[in-house]
């Protein structure tokens, strides 16, 4: 067959069978090939992903522990911080990483080749989540209960502006391009702020979704994807917050992932399972078949180069019922059962 008969035979492959992929596309499967134990301390939160030195940081108990990636062995320590650490950022061109002491309202700094802790920053209570944004070079430390964002300038290692929402928040996410997404958990929306004038743009609502917990940008597409403890994912308009979609993913959802090669959404689900959802295209999507992992992996990264995927977890030892009508169970992991999962794609 000639490469001018083949082209024109595979195109009209493309075109007569574009309904079925957009209603059947072929799955993407999911290898588990790597679990690193990380040591004590069982209560865990956020993990990043450093493309540059192909590490992963992992928060948990009092420190973090860093990964790496390539050889899948944990290769330091960072810490300590006594009220508990949760997101990382981290600032390649400065050589600075930042990880919070959520209960004290502070902002730790640590050189990133020494993983040494070298300064501390005043931000405010409840310092959670922390996003690195491209395009102002800024850490975004985002306060949950204090409804605050504090911003930190790496190169003069300051906190250089305080940006007030108002209400809970949760996760953020930068799309590279000057803008800051960020779950809005008390009000259910979408909060955009402008990373280079640090003002809050608008606030975008989701309707039917209950506490958003994860969220990922695709930057391309211009689309949001957010993970809402009631087993939804709306998917918003990153220009206008218009809700595009709505997906349903796995429940305990508390984090979510993009990978801009392959066009797959991620939710990681503490039942034990990651949500898969594919761009069909900006305003098209489809669910594949969830890849199962262990249950409390509910936190994830993505790299985007290869599509690895990192989720921490623990091995559950019981599960207690709630204190009160209303609460969440509690849960008791095993000692010395944290573990940084490593998931492929096939």
């Amino acid at each position: 067959m000639s490469l001018k008969i083949f082209a024109s035979a595979a195109f009209a492959a493309v075109v007569l069978t574009a309904p079925a992929v957009a209603t059947a596309p072929a799955p993407q499967s999911y290898k588990l090939v790597a679990s690193v134990p990380l040591g004590a301390g069982e209560r865990w939160d956020y993990v990043t992903f450093d493309p540059a030195t192909n590490r992963a940081f992992v928060s948990h108990g009092d420190h973090v522990t860093v990964v790496d990636t390539q050889t899948q062995l944990v290769v330091g320590q960072i810490g300590t911080f006594p009220g508990g650490t949760h997101g990382i950022g981290i600032a390649t061109a400065s050589g600075r990483g930042y990880t919070d002491d959520g209960k004290a309202g502070t902002v730790g700094e640590f050189d990133l080749k020494t993983l040494k802790p070298d300064s501390t920053l005043t931000a405010k209570p409840d310092a959670d989540g922390i996003v690195f944004d491209p395009a102002s070079g800024h850490i975004f430390v985002i306060e949950g209960d204090s409804g605050t964002i504090s911003v930190i300038d790496p190169k003069s290692n300051a906190v250089i502006a305080t940006i007030t929402v108002g209400s809970g928040l949760e996760a953020g996410a930068a799309d590279g391009a000057g803008k800051l997404y960020v779950d809005g958990a008390d009000a259910h929306d979408i909060v955009e702020i402008d990373t280079r004038s640090n003002n809050v743009m608008a606030h975008w609502p989701m309707p039917g979704c209950v506490r958003p917990h994860g969220i990922a940008v695709d930057s391309s597409a211009r689309r949001v994807f957010s993970t809402c403890s009631n087993q939804q994912m709306p998917i918003l308009d990153a220009d206008n917050g218009r809700v595009v979609a709505t997906e349903v993913i796995g429940s305990g959802s508390d984090g979510a992932g993009f990978d801009p090669v392959r066009k797959l959404a991620f939710s990681s689900n503490g039942e034990g399972t990651i949500s898969v959802i594919r761009e069909i295209d900006a305003d098209h999507f489809v669910a594949l078949d969830p890849v199962a992992t262990a249950r409390s992996a509910r936190t994830m990264a993505v790299d985007q180069r290869t599509g690895r995927l990192f989720l921490p977890a623990a091995d559950i030892a019981k599960i207690d019922p709630p204190a009160t009508p209303g609460s969440r169970p509690r849960v008791t992991y095993a000692p010395n059962s944290l573990k940084l999962l490593v998931f492929a794609p096939q």
